[in-house]
């Protein structure tokens, strides 16, 4: 009997041990980012790498494959990543060292004369002050870089500096060679890597760009002079980056369609180590409190260490949709350019149209029939598989209702169309229509094509023309329909995004190879490729406020981050060319702070903002401070175990307002806010106050004047801001302080009413 209980009870051990293994074989390796109390390291651990491994070592299930720790962080956080199961991330929680962890996030990527829209010259203003950005190192986190593209040469350039520590990796089994103008060039990608579960080559391996996302923006930032660039000869003109003397260093975070928390942590503590002045990053992870946000995290470590990151404010277009909004990131949207790409028709009736396309070739077309569907519903939308070749052939063919242009330019192809007319009243940017010739008008003066057609018979186009290019299109700029709003949804009370910069049909290099229907166009049976292209996005704004904020350091290297936004923000301008507000690109309706927060950059003005809202450390601990987090989760956020907290976070020194009231309060609603400037002008000088509202909303300033005898004096003031009666959900005015020097610094001022 002893002997069968003795065999029963190491069959259930046996059982017990089967389920223990077979669960574990069963549980997925994901990649989990893992926060450590440094302090808790202990003295035998030369380094920290050493401590992680054998904490992975250690656990029962152990980690014994080195590879599976990814990365050991220093500066952006203390911790690391590694691909674990749920079970193995459970046992480490328990330990004394630890202070959180979370299963890394998958983020995604989000030119000739967008220097001359900014107002950027070589006679006067920012440029010759900054000498175009010389000493300054703008590090790119991005999908890597072309090196052989004439923005990256180093003609004119100054040699590296010395306090520059990055490297160039080029032994991947692919050249890539870094000069004077491209000084460092690395790859991040291992979680990349463990999330695809499958090799990569030695390309993808290596920093070079597969992509055009990152060459694009690099070269936006600081690409040095080529003349003669163009998109299959549209945008021609000199190329160059906005810091065009500034250096590039390279973090390559994704060969592919996504990219990898741990690796985005990893590329911004190398910059931090490699010494670079301004981190730039056209790329977001998801939405996360501050504590959980790679970005945000490691932003706030550069920010100590005095480097501006700038960060794209996301695509998506609508309310409440900012991406990268912590305090201590400078958050960039997009706007539209003066600059068109249009065509001209004129009809044998005379009347004649000028529209918008971006067909690449210059073609002319004459005495051409014209062709519409007319009460056939289907052929006049030019629906796919609707339309006759018999009909069409040969002929230039009207479509309505073109919101799907792409599929509207595949049927005129597929039955031999000459040319299209395509009629429709949203925005339409570059990539949407580029293979066949088409000519975007609007609505209303398609009616006019449609009439002409319906009433006359053998209607007929006299010319159409193709490959042309206009400047001083109204109004512009505008908030680009694809720009992220705020209100911002992790924290409202922050006025996102910051600025808007130009996003829409920008210039830039590429490599020359067709990855992208952007890149190439066919004639015949051959690829054409181009070494410049035009692409839209926030993506491509952030790289034109990391060049200007280059182009500041470059003259003021003893401002703060806080400082060089500060200047970017209260000097930007919130009137287009029509000297009205600016508009939304979607509906040509008035925008409003909530979608280009303090307005559109001006390079020239932020070089001498009178005044500054600055910031440290200890104020952005103070405002972290009134968010309700643990002391964990501060623990994680801040990388120490001790912290002192001092005011409130309503008073964090930000250049905007925004007072968040409940509509259901019969009372007048009010919000004080204080604030404190450094004078950064003249030595003596007197700023009086002025405030512009609306009805339904007050602002009292106090004082109303303020007097500075000498440059860094900081003064204090206070606004109080008032609501009253049934207040629209929005609502806003601006504080302006101006002096006799010219100098206007001006905020604007948010009211949100649910």
């Amino acid at each position: 009997m002893g002997s069968f209980n003795y065999l029963l009870c190491a069959l259930s051990w046996l059982l017990v041990l089967f389920l223990e293994i077979n669960n574990t074989l069963s549980e997925e390796y994901k990649t989990y980012i893992i926060h450590m109390d440094h302090s808790q390291k202990p003295s035998s651990f030369l380094t920290h790498e050493s401590w992680h491994q054998s904490i992975l070592r250690s656990l029962s299930n152990p980690v014994l494959d080195n590879q599976k720790l990814l990365y050991s962080y220093n500066h952006v956080m203390h911790g690391f990543s590694a691909r674990l199961t749920p079970s193995q991330v459970a046992e480490i929680r328990e330990s004394q060292a630890h202070l959180a962890s979370q299963e890394e996030s998958i983020g995604k990527l989000v030119t000739t004369y967008s220097t001359t829209f900014l107002g950027l010259n070589h006679d006067s203003g920012l440029w010759p002050s900054a000498s175009y950005g010389e000493g300054v190192i703008i590090g790119l986190m991005d999908s890597g870089v072309w090196p052989e593209s004439l923005s990256f040469s180093d003609n004119g350039m100054p040699p590296v500096p010395q306090r520059w520590k990055g490297k160039c990796q080029n032994r991947t089994g692919t050249p890539f060679a870094c000069n004077n103008k491209l000084i460092g060039a690395q790859t991040f990608i291992k979680g990349y890597q463990a999330a695809r579960k499958k090799k990569l080559d030695a390309t993808a391996r290596s920093p070079r760009d597969q992509l055009g996302h990152g060459t694009h923006t690099s070269s936006t930032a600081a690409g040095n002079y080529v003349e003669g660039a163009s998109q299959f000869g549209f945008a021609s003109g000199t190329a160059k980056g906005v810091a065009p003397r500034a250096y590039v260093a390279m973090y390559k975070l994704s060969p592919g369609d996504f990219i990898a928390e741990s690796d985005v942590l990893a590329a911004m503590d190398q910059a931090i180590v490699d010494g670079v002045d301004i981190m730039s990053l056209s790329l977001h992870l998801d939405r996360r409190p501050y504590f959980q946000d790679a970005i945000a995290t490691a932003s706030l470590s550069a920010m100590e260490r005095g480097i501006v990151v700038v960060c794209a404010a996301g695509n998506q277009g609508h309310p409440n949709t900012t991406h990268n909004a912590a305090p201590w990131i400078t958050t960039v949207g997009a706007s539209t350019l003066d600059r068109s790409f249009v065509a001209t028709m004129t009809l044998a009736n005379g009347l004649s149209f000028q529209g918008s396309s971006s067909h690449r070739e210059s073609v002319y077309i004459s005495d051409t029939l014209l062709y519409y569907g007319g009460d056939n519903f289907k052929k006049s939308i030019c629906k796919f598989k609707s339309l006759n070749k018999k009909e069409v052939a040969g002929k230039v063919v009207v479509c309505r209702n073109s919101n799907h242009i792409d599929g509207q330019m595949d049927e005129l192809n597929r039955v031999g169309a000459y040319a299209g007319i395509l009629m429709t009243d949203s925005p339409l940017f570059f990539y949407d229509y580029q293979i066949f010739p088409v000519l975007i008008l609007s609505t209303s003066y398609g009616a006019l094509v449609t009439e002409y057609a319906r009433n006359v018979i053998n209607a007929t186009v006299a010319s159409m023309r193709f490959g042309l290019m206009s400047f001083g299109a109204k109004p512009a700029p505008q908030v680009a329909d694809f720009s992220s709003r705020g209100p911002d949804p992790i924290f409202p009370g922050l006025l996102k995004p910051d600025i808007l910069a130009p996003g829409v049909d920008i210039l830039a290099a590429v490599p020359p190879f067709p990855w992208s229907l952007a890149d190439f166009i066919m004639s015949g049976n051959y690829e054409l490729v181009t070494d410049y292209a035009l692409y839209s996005g926030t993506s491509m704004a952030t790289p034109h406020i990391a060049g200007v904020a280059a182009l500041l350091k470059a003259v003021h290297p003893e401002w703060s981050p806080a400082a060089i936004r500060s200047a970017m923000m209260t000097t930007a301008y919130t009137m287009d060319n029509n000297r009205s507000i600016l508009t939304d690109q979607s509906t040509n309706l008035p925008a409003t702070p909530l979608d280009f927060g303090a307005g559109h950059i001006n390079p020239n003005r932020a070089m001498d903002p009178g005044l500054i809202y600055d910031l440290d450390f200890q104020d952005y601990v103070d405002f972290i401070c009134g968010l309700g987090y643990n002391e964990t989760n501060m623990k994680a956020l801040l990388r120490r175990n001790q912290w002192n907290c001092s005011q409130e976070r309503a008073n964090l020194n930000y250049p905007s307002f925004v007072a968040i009231f409940s509509n259901k309060s019969k009372m007048v609603r009010r919000q004080v806010f204080n604030r404190v400037l450094t004078n950064v002008g003249d030595d003596q000088s007197v700023y009086q106050s002025t405030v512009a509202v609306p009805y339904g909303l007050d602002i009292k300033v106090e004082p109303s004047t303020l007097s500075f005898t000498q440059k860094y004096q900081k003064q204090n003031f206070s606004i109080t801001v008032e609501v009253y009666g049934q207040a629209s959900p929005v609502v806003y005015g601006y504080l302006t302080w101006f002096d006799d020097h010219k100098h206007i610094v001006s905020s604007p001022v948010v009211a949100l009413n649910s």
